[in-house]
């Protein structure tokens, strides 16, 4: 399995909360590699890297179910094993799914920039 951390330390890695990890194993969203005699959850450098998808793909407000497809095509991708026609199926999802997650960050910029516009109202009635 390679080096191993425990929740902990990866909560301090990625910035999440211990209960989101869990709340994400519960959900069925990510599964740590193993487990130690004692039960502590135990992750690798791999399942990091997963985290780190799902960490950006929540401000996006993608759900749970999409993104367990973004999880599930990225590892058929992963996955030396998959056949050529799954390997372009998992391909052709996602790029569906960054033109959607395209289309949020857009959405996200014109709220930031009204944000913006906001706060420099209430700035100029200070003066």
């Amino acid at each position: 399995m390679g080096e191993v951390m425990q929740i902990g330390e990866v909560a301090t890695r990625t910035e999440l909360s211990l209960r989101s990890l869990r709340h994400w194993e519960e959900v069925g969203l990510l599964k740590p590699s193993g487990r130690t005699e004692g039960g502590f959850r135990l992750y690798t450098e791999a399942d990091v890297d997963k985290i780190l998808v799902i960490r950006r793909m929540k401000p996006l407000g993608f759900s749970i179910d999409e993104m367990k497809a973004v999880m599930s095509d990225l590892e058929v991708l992963d996955d030396p094993a998959t056949d050529a026609a799954g390997r372009a199926a998992s391909r052709e999802r996602l790029v569906a799914v960054e033109s959607d997650a395209e289309e949020r960050r857009a959405r996200l910029a014109r709220q930031l920039e009204m944000a913006d516009e906001f706060i420099g109202l209430l700035s100029a009635r200070r003066t």
